[in-house]
């Protein structure tokens, strides 16, 4: 058995050539996310019946605050050192661990000094969220503090090393968030989750990587970080903006326990499809990069990447739209029923995002990381134009809708437009490679909201026989669309799995 183990292991070890080191980095990036999200997701659900609303949403706007410091700081150090052609980026890394240090250490003070601010601009001013905001605001001064070398990881798409520095951190976190629920469930329940993380993740950079660094600074090598960083740091404000500016305005124009509601919505919303997306995203990217001198191995790349994410995305999106009003009290409980709406709204978003989140690695492996931010600027503008009429007249249903209807048009079509063009190819190259997953979607909703309006269930029955019956059918859909019209999903699956085993 054991040899049997590190024969798989060894198997799994990503090496060769760049399509088998994507596949596998791919496995891996797979296992990280079913043990890391999976525990996270676990701790939600279990602290939503052990936590009000509220104290999530005093988190979230905490969390709001710090992500807002973090991405206005951003100037993008691991994604320019996974993008150099060099391999060996060693001359780099001490530049980096002290930019890191010194980020984390005016963030810290920033966040600690503004902290009553930011309370009395949320309306909080006497609440615990001034204390939240500044114990959350140590998270970036810890996070500086890990072992640069990591960048390595994926980089090298040493993968089978990032399982360990993302899971092992995850279980730390849900064992710390858990166990302080149970003594104590307040809001610093979820506070000691987010910053056992931190720790952890320091603590596990060391351990499983022998670089050590020392403070101290390459003049050319700033320079050239600072330039490359100067778009994603502009991207960085823009995605701030364009994915959290709603959390903000509903924090602002309605409450914390609102926010709590529409985060975890989103959440939960995103969740199923961006999860994958995020696993695709992490190992294409890298991949992009080698191929960035490859057009035509490029354009397969991505096109091939779209394919599997469309497959997947679709129906996890879909499904959880038809799923929600059983899913909410079933699981969460009563408490969070107002959030059924905009978690169904939401789904349309989750799959939007999904199948456009790895367009973003396309842009960075070209070297345009502006686009990123000149398609957010876009965003920004247009969102900001409808969200507040749109949440005045119909709550968070409308905030919901109003970033829907931003994604649907124009930003959808013109994402694609714009990845297509960069690679010299045509958007309806893209675009059909969303048809077949649609209609296989169509049909899984389309059966089980029937079969739902034949038969009066509880919601717990519903929502165990809803989930297995929508696979089959999606399943069978998939594989019949495959037969009749040659899509070639199959095809592209069995070579994944070829490229895995060799």
């Amino acid at each position: 058995m054991r040899d049997r183990l590190r024969a798989l292991f060894e198997t799994l070890v990503p090496q060769g050539s760049i399509a088998q080191q994507a596949a596998k980095s791919g496995v891996w990036m797979t296992v990280i996310r079913v043990f890391s999200q999976g525990s996270n997701i676990l701790m939600l659900l279990i602290l939503a019946r052990l936590l009000s609303p509220r104290y999530f949403g005093i988190l979230g706007l905490a969390m709001l605050t710090l992500s807002a410091s973090k991405q206005f700081t951003d100037i993008g150090i691991n994604t320019a050192l996974v993008q150099q052609k060099a391999e060996n980026i060693d001359r780099y890394l001490n530049t980096a661990w002290v930019l890191n240090i010194s980020r984390g250490v005016l963030l810290a003070a920033v966040l600690f000094f503004t902290a009553p601010f930011i309370a009395q601009f949320f309306g909080e001013a006497d609440s615990s969220l001034t204390t939240v905001v500044r114990v959350i605001g140590l998270s970036p001064l810890i996070y500086g503090l890990q072992n640069p070398a990591i960048v390595y990881f994926q980089k090298d798409l040493d993968f089978h090393k990032e399982f360990v520095y993302q899971t092992a951190s995850s279980f730390v976190q849900f064992g710390v968030g858990i166990g302080y629920a149970l003594v104590s469930p307040t809001v610093w329940a979820l506070v000691a989750g987010v910053i056992s993380v931190n720790v952890s993740k320091v603590v596990l950079s060391y351990a499983l990587h022998d670089y050590r660094p020392w403070p101290s600074v390459d003049r050319a090598v700033l320079s050239e970080l600072i330039d490359y960083g100067k778009w994603i740091t502009a991207a960085s404000i823009t995605q701030f903006i364009h994915s959290e500016g709603d959390d903000v305005f509903v924090g602002w124009f309605l409450s914390a326990t609102a926010v709590g509601f529409y985060q975890y919505a989103h959440k939960i919303a995103d969740m199923p499809a961006t999860q994958f997306t995020e696993v695709v995203s992490a190992v294409t990217f890298p991949a992009y990069s080698k191929l960035q001198d490859d057009p035509a191995a490029l354009r397969d790349a991505v096109f091939g990447t779209t394919r599997l994410v469309a497959v997947v995305a679709f129906p996890l999106s879909v499904g959880m739209a038809l799923i929600a009003p059983s899913f909410v009290p079933v699981v969460l409980g009563d408490d969070w029923v107002p959030m059924v709406l905009p978690l169904q709204l939401l789904s349309v978003f989750g799959l939007l995002h999904a199948i456009t989140r790895h367009f973003g690695g396309v842009f960075n492996a070209l070297n345009r990381p502006d686009l990123n931010m000149k398609l957010d600027t876009v965003r920004i503008v247009c969102l900001a134009a409808i969200i507040w009429p749109a949440t005045a007249r119909w709550g968070l249903a409308g905030t919901a809708g109003a970033v829907i209807a931003v994604y649907l048009f124009p930003m959808f079509p013109l994402d694609v437009y714009v990845t297509s063009r960069l690679m010299e190819a045509h958007p309806f190259e893209i675009f059909s490679e969303y048809v077949y997953p649609a209609i296989g979607s169509a049909v899984m909703f389309g059966c089980l909201w029937y079969a739902q309006g034949l038969v009066d269930v509880s919601p717990l029955v519903e929502l165990v026989l809803t989930v297995p019956a929508g696979a089959v059918v999606y399943t069978v859909s998939v594989l019949l669309l495959d037969e009749l019209f040659s899509w070639g999903i199959k095809r592209d699956l069995r070579q994944v799995v070829a490229e895995v085993q060799s």
